[in-house]
């Protein structure tokens, strides 16, 4: 239920939030709400708004792919490239949602914009860890949320979740996609759907899902006729936060060489 800024999470999503690591919020952002997004992303698609070097990015293939080819396009940081993207209404209804998850202590750590073109079926976000890209800190606190800009389905590649891999006892070994991280940053974790629980989150338009930085996660191909796009807003205690920033991470790919951790999907 959404209460100006605020969107209200009841007891029962926390409580699955905290069993499952991950959680479904239903109408996050309204139709209208999501609207002024949406022209804003396609901007940003379009190259009306620069977005520089790595910042600018194939998610799913290497660095030197023309451009014509990328499967997930990936808009690091774009409130960082576009002021007025900054503090925008999802991103205040998550400052709410993570505040009900983990106190009033959270903080912005990044945000990020996803979309896979039409028809690819590359256009895979592997399974992963986000807390494999992330230098380890002692609060580990995170609440990332996902924004379905376009009806997120499995046909079209929508998250999908191994419930409740936060609380096992050690990250999964994680490996690079492409050989190293000089080629692309994705790193990739086994999952076996044999044993795992795999759940897929499908979610309307303006829907969220909410994720523990624990959690294996990733995302399918986009088999359908149409764009799959998302917006990504991740919140983290301010202690870690300005723990990163001390390190010299920031999530851009364009900064602090000397950190080789990247965020993902």
């Amino acid at each position: 239920m959404i209460e100006g800024d605020r969107y209200v999470v009841t007891a029962a999503r926390r409580d699955a939030f905290r069993r499952d690591g991950w959680v479904h919020l239903p109408g996050v952002v309204t139709e209208e709400e999501l609207c002024g997004l949406e022209r804003e992303f396609e901007r940003f698609l379009a190259r009306e708004i620069e977005v520089p070097g790595k910042d600018f990015c194939d998610m799913a293939g290497t660095y030197d792919r023309p451009i014509e080819e990328w499967a997930v396009v990936n808009v690091m940081l774009p409130g960082r490239y576009h002021p007025p993207w900054r503090a925008n209404v999802f991103e205040r209804r998550v400052a709410s949602i993570a505040a009900q998850l983990h106190g009033d202590d959270m903080r912005l750590d990044y945000d990020q914009l996803l979309a896979k073109p039409p028809g690819r079926e590359d256009g895979v976000f592997h399974w992963h860890q986000d807390q494999a890209y992330w230098p380890r800190t002692a609060d580990p606190r995170t609440a990332t949320a996902w924004l379905a800009v376009d009806p997120s389905t499995r046909e079209n590649g929508c998250m999908r979740f191994v419930s409740g891999s936060h609380r096992e006892a050690s990250l999964r070994p994680h490996r690079p996609l492409h050989g190293d991280r000089e080629t692309s940053h994705t790193l990739v974790a086994d999952v076996d759907e044999s044993r795992d629980v795999v759940t897929y989150a499908e979610l309307a338009r303006g829907d969220a899902t909410v994720h523990d930085e624990r959690v294996l996660h990733g995302s399918g191909p986009n088999r359908s006729s149409g764009w799959r796009r998302a917006c990504v807003v991740a919140f983290r205690s301010a202690a870690t936060v300005a723990r990163e920033r001390e390190l010299g991470f920031t999530h851009s790919h364009e900064d602090a060489p000397e950190v080789k951790d990247r965020v993902g999907e």
